[in-house]
C-alpha cells in the first residue's frame, strides 16, 4: 500500500489538475457564447446571400438561359478527381471532436478510390495535419491557425485556389467536412458538396416565379459568378465559425467531465488516505499496549 505522503501527493496533483481542467472549462463556455454570437449574424448573411443567387436564377430561367452553362455548376457523374477540404481543431483536449471529422474523410477517401477517382486533402487545422502527416498520408494543401482563429480574407484565400482548379478541371467535386455545432452539448459532422454547387442546395432552379429584380441580360451571367464566389468563400468562412462553435462545446464538455472525474478520484484517494491513517494509528496502539503488557 502506498505511503500517507504518496496519497497526499496524489491528491494535491489531482486537486490541481481539477482547478486547470475547470478554468478551461469557464474559458471555453465564454468563448462559445462569442462565437455562437458571431454565426447567427453569418447566418443571417448568408440567408440574404441566398435569396439573391435566387433572384438571379429566376432571372436566367425567364430568359430561358440554363444554369449548367455557369462553370460552378457544371455536374460530372463520375469525377476522376475529388478534393476533400476538412477542418480540425489546432488544439487538442476536446475530447472526440477531431477524430470524428477525421473519420468522416477517411470514409470518403476510402469510398471515392473505390469508384477509381483520385482523392487530394486539403487540410484546416494542426490535429488534422499531424495525424495525416503521421500516417504519411499526402495533403495537396495545408494551412494551421486558421481553425482557430477565422478570418475572412485568409479563408476566401485558400477557397480560391480550390475553386481556381474546379474551373481548370484539375478536380471535378469540391467535399467541405467540418463538425458543426448543433447545440452545447451536441455537434455533428457535416459533410456538403462545394463545388459543383447543387441548386437544390440553395432552393434556386425550382421555379420561375416574377422578381422585382431588374438586371439587363447580359448582367445574368455575371453577376450570378460573382455571387456564387462570394457564397463559396463565404461557405467556407461560416465553416470554420460552425467549427469553432462545435470545438469549444466539445471542450466545454471534455472538461466538465475531466473536473467531474478528477473530483471523483479525490473522493477515492481521500478514503484510501484515511483508511491507510486509521490503519498505522491502529497499528501503533497495538504496539504501545503490547509495550506495556511486555512491562507488566
Amino acid at each position: 500500500m502506498a505511503s500517507l505522503k504518496d496519497i497526499q501527493r496524489k491528491i494535491k496533483s489531482v486537486k490541481n489538475t481539477q482547478k486547470t481542467t475547470r478554468a478551461m472549462k469557464l474559458v471555453s463556455s465564454a468563448k462559445l457564447r462569442r462565437t455562437e454570437e458571431l454565426a447567427k449574424k453569418s447566418k443571417v448573411y448568408a440567408a440574404k446571400l441566398n435569396e439573391l443567387i435566387n433572384e438571379i436564377a429566376q432571372k436566367m430561367c425567364e430568359s430561358e438561359s440554363s444554369l449548367s452553362d455557369t462553370p460552378y455548376f457544371k455536374n460530372i457523374e463520375n469525377p476522376k478527381v475529388v478534393d476533400v477540404v476538412f477542418v480540425t481543431a489546432d488544439k487538442g483536449l476536446c475530447g472526440g471532436f477531431n477524430s470524428q471529422t477525421i473519420k468522416r474523410v477517411n470514409r470518403l477517401i476510402a469510398k471515392y478510390k473505390e469508384e477509381g477517382a483520385e482523392v487530394r486533402l486539403r487540410a484546416i487545422g494542426r490535429k488534422g495535419i499531424d495525424y495525416y502527416r503521421f500516417n504519411a498520408i499526402d495533403m495537396l494543401d495545408q494551412i494551421a491557425g486558421l481553425s482557430s482563429s477565422p478570418e475572412f480574407e485568409k479563408s476566401s484565400e485558400f477557397i480560391r485556389e480550390v475553386a481556381s482548379d474546379f474551373i481548370a478541371g484539375k478536380t471535378q467535386r469540391v467535399i467541405l467536412v467540418n463538425n458543426g455545432y448543433v447545440n452545447m452539448i451536441t455537434q455533428a459532422i457535416r459533410e456538403n458538396q462545394l463545388l459543383p454547387i447543387d441548386p437544390s442546395q440553395l432552393d434556386i432552379g425550382k421555379s420561375c416565379s416574377p422578381s422585382d429584380l431588374e438586371l439587363e441580360p447580359d448582367d445574368n451571367d455575371t453577376l450570378l459568378e460573382d455571387l456564387v464566389r462570394r457564397y463559396i468563400e463565404f461557405s467556407i468562412y461560416y465553416a470554420l465559425i460552425d467549427s469553432l462553435a462545435a470545438e469549444h462545446s466539445a471542450r466545454m464538455q471534455a472538461m466538465d467531465a475531466a473536473t467531474n472525474n478528477a473530483k471523483d478520484m479525490v473522493n477515492r484517494l481521500t478514503i484510501s488516505y484515511n483508511k491507510a491513517r486509521q490503519e498505522a494509528i491502529t497499528t501503533e496502539l497495538i504496539e504501545i499496549i503490547s509495550g506495556v503488557e511486555s512491562m507488566k
